[in-house]
């Protein structure tokens, strides 16, 4: 007994094995999901511009391409400089920012609460999208015959291009978003007393704001889209009239300010979306994490 009892001992006094240390895992550039170094992203993303325009500077200048249809770098600074100089771009892209505001707005003002009662009602679902779903099928450009019958061909006619090129769209994702709220927060709201505009307003809608804001800053991409097609209706000013006329005169140099202009204030509204999120919403940004 004492020789079992001393060979017990022995087993429960032997030295446990030295547990493996964990190594952290390095963040990789091509990791799924993970994150990158905020310098990576940084470089990545300025790499995205410089090499283009790399390429671009390499292929104009060692006449790979044809300057009618790739015009150098430095003559389409001399074209933005010329056109800013002689008071030509300046009011074209005021213009264009009028239009694209009072179209998208007009848009969001509409689509986003027949979107959330869309999403929140099963009723209100089966009254409109069907009928939605049809029309964002057709193109914008087959409807400007009719803008121009119904709007004339003034400012209303171009903003309702735009509205038409968005809202469409914007109401179906707006509906979408809303249906992804999780039915347990509205279950428990319900239990916990809550009347039904309350569950609407309280619960609802401040639960789909993040996706909301998300929506809206995918569809001021689509209104940029259509801002060339709304300017195509008898304009005379506005940066795609301004692309529209110096095509008619083979100046590619004009032709790629315009483009490149189109392309800057299009990434600002993107950028000033995507940083007023984490301040209106900080919530939001605290759940992503």
């Amino acid at each position: 007994m004492e020789s079992n009892a001393q060979a017990a001992v022995t087993v429960s006094q032997k030295p446990e094995p030295p547990v493996k240390a964990v190594k952290r895992r390095r963040p990789g550039l091509f990791r799924l999901g993970d994150e990158i170094p905020r310098s990576a992203y940084t470089a990545i993303a300025a790499a995205s511009f410089i090499i283009p325009l790399i390429a671009w500077f390499v292929c104009s200048a060692r006449g790979w391409v044809s300057p009618l249809i790739l015009p150098m770098p430095m003559a389409v600074v001399e074209a933005f400089h010329r056109l800013w100089a002689n008071g030509t771009l300046l009011p074209d892209i005021q213009i264009s920012v009028y239009r694209i505001s009072m179209g998208f707005l007009l848009s969001a003002v509409l689509a986003i609460p027949m979107g959330i009662f869309m999403g929140a009602y099963k009723s209100v679902e089966a009254a409109h999208e069907p009928f939605v779903g049809f029309i964002r099928y057709v193109p914008v450009p087959a409807l400007i015959p009719l803008v121009m019958v119904i709007a004339g061909l003034d400012e209303p006619a171009k903003i309702l291009l735009i509205f038409l090129g968005t809202y469409f769209q914007m109401v179906l994702i707006v509906a979408d978003v809303t249906r992804q709220v999780p039915r347990d927060l509205i279950n428990a709201a319900r239990t916990l007393g809550a009347k039904r505009w309350q569950l609407l307003f309280s619960v609802l809608v401040p639960a789909t704001l993040p996706g909301l804001l998300d929506t809206c800053r995918t569809m001021i991409g689509w209104a940029w889209t259509y801002l060339v097609i709304a300017e195509v209706v008898a304009a005379n000013t506005g940066l795609g009239y301004r692309i529209l006329k110096a095509q008619r005169f083979l100046r590619t140099d004009e032709i790629f300010v315009g483009i490149l202009t189109l392309g800057i204030l299009g990434l600002l509204t993107d950028l000033a979306f995507k940083l007023l999120q984490p301040r209106l919403l900080p919530w939001a940004e605290v759940n992503k994490n």
